[in-house]
């Protein structure tokens, strides 16, 4: 099922009182790297820290009274954690998030002052079986990806970007890089792209060792991965049916670059562009050469930095780690 862009619009109306609408912004110094017009949709500068925000709060609000009383229970990597955390404690809903010991330490802190109750669990697929527990124990689900509602709350990327980007036909996106973990993001940008801005070209990132769908792709459908990625936050360990049909319908194509190339990447963006973003936003840019030269010179780049939840130690850590500092 393909959501529209009214569940998108319906999203954004139900949130909008309790997300932030991002800046979209041209970037000279992106610009003057890559040597194309780029326009960023600083999506970092989100509350949480991230677009995982407007998702959880899509769906904490269309909660029953049963479900708001009973709690709720997410999966995490980091981001998704910290944004249903921080917006269940908003709307006054208990929450528990399960995390995998990759995660980062930080993120198992704010969810946890925030005054969720954060399980951590050795795995990624470990907190996925957990998570199916505590929800047939009773507690409502908050799916990163899996929900046709969360999906929609992350469209609202897409919608704010179609209306902020395309004011000056010489600077336009033609090419909107997107990263992937388990493709809600993606699937809502893309969704109301399709609709408002139909020639649009959109494009997914993933990173060797997070790359489900990549391999799901490959595979014709979903399927379980070996995850090995520093980045955790893109770490799913499979996509779901829901994501991999919107990204097979409206996707030009899913690149993966390598961890080195995604810190690099965010080592980048604080240089050129002067934003502080984790690696799963730094892939965009080993991406970004990529489409430069599958497409051409003319090419214009849209690029929506997802996420800035990452210490200095971490950052740091990983550049002497690929010998990049």
């Amino acid at each position: 099922m393909i959501i529209d862009v009214a569940q998108i619009e319906a999203a954004a109306r139900r949130i909008a009182d309790h997300v932030v609408r991002t800046p979209t912004v041209p970037s000279p110094g992106l610009s003057g790297l890559l040597g194309v017009p780029v326009t960023a949709k600083l999506e970092l500068l989100q509350r949480t820290g991230s677009f995982k925000a407007r998702g959880a709060a899509a769906k904490l609000l269309t909660l029953d009274d049963g479900q708001r009383a009973a709690g709720v229970v997410a999966v995490s990597g980091g981001n998704h954690g910290i944004a249903v955390a921080v917006m269940a404690q908003a709307l006054d809903v208990k929450a528990t998030v399960v995390m995998p010991r990759s995660a980062p330490q930080r993120a198992v802190e704010v969810a946890s002052a925030a005054g969720a109750t954060v399980r951590v669990v050795d795995t990624m697929a470990e907190a996925f079986d957990l998570t199916a527990r505590l929800q047939a124990d009773g507690l409502a689900m908050v799916h990163p990806f899996d929900d046709p509602v969360v999906v929609a709350g992350q469209g609202t990327v897409g919608l704010e970007l179609a209306a902020d980007a395309f004011g000056d036909e010489r600077t336009a996106p033609t090419d909107v890089l997107v990263s992937v973990g388990g493709g809600a993001l993606i699937s809502g940008v893309a969704a109301a792209l399709r609709a408002h801005r139909p020639g649009v070209r959109v494009w997914g990132v993933e990173t060797d060792g997070a790359s489900a769908m990549a391999q799901a792709c490959g595979h014709g459908g979903p399927v379980p991965v070996k995850l090995s990625s520093i980045v955790s936050t893109l770490s799913a360990p499979t996509v779901s049916q829901l994501t991999y049909d919107h990204v097979t319908e409206l996707v030009t194509d899913v690149l993966v670059v390598s961890d080195t190339e995604a810190v690099r990447g965010s080592l980048d963006l604080a240089e050129h562009a002067k934003v502080w973003a984790e690696p799963a936003a730094g892939c965009l840019l080993p991406a970004a050469g990529r489409v430069i030269e599958r497409v051409g010179p003319d090419v214009r780049l849209g690029l929506v930095v997802c996420g800035g939840n990452v210490t200095v130690a971490d950052l740091t850590g990983w550049a002497r780690r690929f010998n990049l500092v």
